[in-house]
């Protein structure tokens, strides 16, 4: 049996209609009502509550669902280095910034009287924002895919 039709019918064991199980569970009817449907799955959280309220076991509700079982292994997935997956996106954004910088002084420059220069020298302004995009890039992607092992 599927995890839709075992809902279904242990909310119906139960005597419940929809709205009352959403209220139990602090969620919408429609929500209910797309579990049933098979069009969604509910969250670990809420799989525990399910569990809880028709007195049976979460391995009797995610067995009976392949699709579910694997929402439920990728929501539970945590990755291995948060932080350096953050500094890699702030080092992306200090890229970005600075090439906003430079192509905002380069329209500057071309549209008004004003003669702004770049600090630094023309390399690290040509160059620059674009080994901190693409470093950081690369070095978020290679982190993104890891995965804390349990």
């Amino acid at each position: 049996m599927i995890f839709a039709e075992k809902l279904k019918s242990e909310r119906k064991n139960k005597g419940w209609s929809q709205e009352e199980l959403a209220e139990k569970l602090f969620v919408s009817r429609q929500s209910v009502s797309k579990w049933e449907n098979g069009q969604n799955y509910p969250s670990i959280e809420i799989l525990i509550k399910l569990s809880d309220l028709f007195g049976v076991t979460i391995d009797e509700m995610l067995r009976s669902d392949e699709e579910l079982k694997e929402k439920v292994i990728q929501d539970s997935k945590q990755l291995a280095h948060p932080k350096l997956k953050s500094l890699f996106d702030i080092i992306f954004l200090i890229g970005s910034i600075l090439l906003i910088i430079k192509i905002g002084i380069i329209l500057l420059n071309k549209f008004t009287a004003f003669d702004f220069e770049l600090m630094g020298g023309s390399f690290i302004w040509n160059f620059g924002p674009l080994i901190l995009m693409v470093g950081a890039g690369i070095g978020s992607g290679a982190v993104k895919d890891k995965y804390k092992e349990d």
